[in-house]
């Protein structure tokens, strides 16, 4: 076989003689012109294997050489793979971009507060009720509509807003995980991302008992080691098993926020109350996706259970139903912390994090470098780890995440522990009190960027105390 390299438009061609054909194989360059895609330090492999491990670096280097498909071959190719990084067959596959995902349902609206003869004179223009139950929440009936075939969504809304001024009526969004997978991490590098906020592992079990913790998000695997013997209670809104979400996401939150002490993936605050609300469905073969009525059934589950502290790693659109809901909860007391999205710097705002209500929390890596596809805007409050975080896989072992997925649950964690010691403290000294444990790492102040800066937690636990600490 023989394999030529050449330059040509920009480009790198692998040009190689193949059983007589030839064929001429395109290796993109990065901003400088040579780099692989392997060298892409926050991009999703797509890799949801649970196997451990893996072999790669934080940024996602080396996990080719634990793949057998990175030896076999032989000769040339496994020397040009060598020389310019070139991932494998699986990996090439892995890093194609998902099939995209509706922003929300074809033909349902939901609603709060719709009356009873606006409902039957609905029904009579050829709505049908899908599904309706009682919000505590917000003190009123939630109800999901579907429109009349042939009738748009928009023409749909008008129709259900002519029948009752008071009613609140949107689409039936759809939400998804704000996470990226990475292969492999070795132990100490692992360690750095959790050091870079000083977070007090060895204290933490001592120094305040958190209040309850609620979070919304996909399937956990309950059995996994690392959730083992935890005070983890899981709450499955969906009952069909054709639609089960995927545990990837769920159980590296949950393992990240109470993870056993003494396993792979020691948890922020082992020990802590964990209640998980599982809102998510599987769309298609790999897509997990939550809609609005079924946001809004978890977070009044969670009222109702007294929590305290939720942590929202999903986003999805402005959405008037789910800022009532949000509105509703914050206004009970509870305290709202949201990953500020994966779009990137351009992209618009996301909700639930763009809400004034909610704690708005971007990723940064080791070096404290903002993560490259994390939202930028006035919205966000403050940065926390969220590159190469090691936590668990959603059958066995661990392996690393990235996204502001995986940044939300060390804010979720440093709230929990700063109002251990006054549950019912309001929103305002709140806000007053984490700002006093952050580092401004960005332009002096509040900016769009990091927001006040990055949480600082090696103080925390002086912070839960009744002595007031200084600003950091």
């Amino acid at each position: 076989m023989l394999l030529t390299v050449k330059i040509k438009s920009l480009r790198l061609l692998a040009a190689a003689t193949i059983g007589g054909v030839l064929t001429v194989l395109p290796l993109p360059l990065g901003d400088a012109g040579f780099t692989m895609p392997a060298a892409l330090a926050d991009d999703d492999d797509g890799d949801d294997d649970d196997g451990g491990s893996g072999g790669g670096d934080d940024n996602g280097r080396g996990g080719d050489r634990d793949n057998p498909a990175y030896h076999r071959g032989g000769g040339g190719f496994h020397d040009l793979r060598s020389l310019f990084r070139w991932p494998s067959r699986e990996r090439r596959t892995l890093m194609r971009r998902p099939a995209s995902t509706p922003e929300q349902a074809h033909n349902e609206l939901i609603a709060i507060g719709l009356e009873e003869d606006a409902i039957a004179g609905l029904t009579q223009e050829g709505f049908a009720v899908d599904d309706r139950i009682q919000v505590s929440l917000i003190g009123s009936e939630m109800v999901r509509l579907i429109v009349p075939a042939g009738m748009t969504l928009d023409s749909a809304r008008a129709a259900v807003v002519a029948r009752s001024a008071t009613a609140v009526v949107d689409l039936n969004h759809f939400y998804q995980p704000q996470s990226e997978n990475k292969a492999g991490c070795s132990g100490e590098g692992c360690a750095l991302v959790r050091e870079i906020v000083g977070w007090p592992t060895s204290e933490i079990t001592r120094c305040a008992k958190p209040p309850r913790i609620g979070l919304i998000d996909t399937a956990i695997n309950i059995d996994h080691v690392t959730l083992t013997n935890t005070r983890l209670e899981v709450i499955r809104l969906s009952e069909g098993e054709a639609t089960k979400s995927g545990a990837q996401h769920g159980t590296a939150v949950a393992a990240l926020l109470i993870g056993a002490s003494d396993s792979r993936v020691p948890g922020l605050l082992p020990g802590a109350e964990l209640i998980a609300v599982d809102a998510f469905q599987r769309s298609g073969k790999s897509a997990d996706i939550a809609n609005i009525y079924d946001l809004v059934r978890a977070l009044d589950m969670l009222v109702q259970r007294d929590v305290k502290v939720v942590n929202l790693s999903l986003t999805g659109p402005a959405n008037a139903v789910l800022e009532k809901s949000v509105k509703a909860a914050t206004e009970s007391g509870m305290i709202l912390v949201a990953a500020a999205g994966n779009d990137g710097p351009n992209a618009k705002p996301v909700y639930p994090a763009a809400y004034d209500d909610v704690i708005a929390v971007t990723a940064v890596d080791k070096g404290r470098n903002p993560y490259r596809r994390a939202v930028r805007g006035d919205y966000i409050d403050i940065a926390a780890p969220g590159v190469g975080v090691w936590t668990a896989a959603s059958i066995s072992g661990a392996r690393q995440k990235t996204g502001t997925s995986f940044a939300a649950p060390f804010v979720t964690a440093a709230v929990s522990v700063l109002i251990a010691g006054d549950p019912d403290m309001s929103h305002e000294s709140l806000e007053a009190k984490i700002r006093q444990f952050t580092d401004d790492i960005g332009k002096p102040g509040k900016d769009p960027v990091f927001g006040w800066g990055l949480l600082n937690a090696s103080r925390l636990c002086e912070g839960s105390s009744d002595t007031k600490p200084s600003a950091l």
